[in-house]
């Protein structure tokens, strides 16, 4: 949704992190080894510098990124997640509709839909979830996800991150909301701009595109 545009102006590379897309299943999955994944990326495409662009849990590994390869990077853009350890579990119910659909393994995107609205009442967040549905099956391994939950919603506080950096919060999400989560924030990233997008939820760059990648060239440059 956002590398369409962006990669009209500059180098985009899209990677799925692990337990993702077509990247590699592991049953080993925390922040630490995902930033290290994408480094080694970077590395092999022998990339020096560049800019980060992650939402939700890929804006925590951004962040880990940061902090691993600070002098490399030029510019961060973190989407509606905090550097915080979250209690709530907003998933659950999500997790109940991937699970339903890999129990019955329907073979259209129709069927795993008509699945799906058992438990998701937002359309737009099934059919964004269905670009992983392929024949019959998640490409994401969503037994490894769901068993390393508790760490994807954790977080180890870094040292101070003193270059730019821009957070885009849904105006409608819960995940930067709360004080706790703007003084993590502050705390870890103390140059950060932290700019709301108007009438989005947790999905803001799917429901407000053209928002969102006005924000990012703005802060790109």
């Amino acid at each position: 949704m956002l590398a369409r545009t962006l990669n009209e102006k500059r180098a985009v590379i899209q990677i799925d992190v692990r337990n993702h897309g077509l990247s590699e299943h592991s049953e080993q999955m925390n922040y630490d080894l995902m930033a290290q994944d994408v480094l080694e990326t970077l590395d092999h495409l022998q990339i020096q510098n560049f800019s980060l662009i992650g939402h939700s849990m890929g804006g925590k590994i951004s962040m880990k990124v940061a902090e691993k390869a600070e002098n490399r990077v030029v510019g961060l853009i973190v989407l509606d997640i905090a550097p915080f350890a979250y209690q709530e579990n907003h998933h659950e119910q999500i997790f109940k509709a991937l699970f339903a659909v890999q129990e019955t393994a329907p073979p259209s995107r129709l069927q795993a839909t008509e699945i799906m609205r058992k438990f998701i009442q937002e359309d737009m967040v099934i059919q964004f979830l269905l670009k992983s549905f392929t024949q019959g099956k998640w490409r994401f391994n969503l037994n490894a996800i769901f068993a390393h939950y508790t760490e994807i919603l954790s977080w180890q506080e870094i040292k101070p991150y003193t270059k730019p950096v821009l957070f885009l919060r849904g105006g409608l999400s819960p995940y930067i909301h709360k004080p706790e989560h703007f003084d993590a924030i502050r705390k870890q990233f103390p140059v950060a701009e932290i700019k709301e997008v108007l009438n989005a939820g947790h999905w803001l760059h799917a429901e407000k595109t053209d928002e969102v990648l006005l924000e990012i060239s703005g802060f790109l440059k």
